[in-house]
This record gives C-alpha cells, structure tokens and sequence, in this order.
C-alpha cells in the first residue's frame, strides 16, 4: 500500500483530480448497476461516466507534460553542469501520470460500455413494442 501511495504522491497535483474523476465514475458506475437490478434502466448519469473516461487520460498527459517541463526548468537551472542521467528520473514521475489516467480510465470503460449497452437494448425493445 505504501509503493501506491509514493507512485501516487510522485505523479504530481495532477493525480488528485484523476482520483476524484474515479471515485465519481465508479460511483455512479455503482448507482447505475443497482438501478439496473432493480429493473430501472436509463442512460441517466451515464453521460457523466462517458466524459470522465474521455477526460482522465487527458489529465495524465497534461501531468505527464507539466511533471517534464518541471524537469526540463530544474536542467536549465542547474546550468551545464547539471547530469542528464537526473532528468530520467523526473521523466519517469511524469509519465506515473500517464499510466494513471490510462487505468483510471480503463477500469471504468468496460462496465461503461456493459450499462450503456443495456440502457440501449432496452430503448431498442421498447421502440419494436411500440411498432
């Protein structure tokens, strides 16, 4: 647990809004599976879950960049003395972001699309019913 909190601490403040859009994903991931058992199938808040999917790699690039032009300052600051090999270190803690936003994603993409597909085959069998 303690190697998921230092990945997470070292991909920067971009891994908090990531945390939050997963959090709110699954959540209504959640709500919409219960609703579903119940019989209730709607597309409501699913639209959410689209966005957020689409979003979090986003925010992982935008981390991953932001983690390199820190590292990128900090070379040129150090002046040509600085060591190359340093920089290989700050871009491995970018791209944590990177790979963050990629699984955040991924793990709410798949039953997505499982829920997405039976809001639209039961819109599909009440449009033949009414037929």
């Amino acid at each position: 647990m303690n190697r998921v909190i230092d990945l997470f601490l070292k991909g920067g403040p971009v891994m908090w809004p990531i945390l939050a859009l997963s959090i709110l994903g699954l959540t209504i991931l959640v709500w919409k599976a219960f609703e579903f058992r119940s019989g209730k199938r709607n597309a409501k808040g699913l639209g959410i879950v689209s966005t957020i999917i689409t979003a979090e790699p986003m925010l992982g690039i935008l981390g991953t960049v932001t983690g390199i032009m820190q590292t990128f300052s900090a070379l040129n600051a150090s002046g040509a003395s600085g060591n190359p090999l340093a920089a290989t270190a700050g871009i491995g803690e970018a791209l944590i972001t990177t790979a963050a936003g990629l699984i955040a994603s991924l793990i709410l993409l798949f039953p997505y699309n499982a829920l997405d597909s039976m809001v639209e085959d039961e819109e599909s069998s009440d449009t033949a019913k009414k037929d």
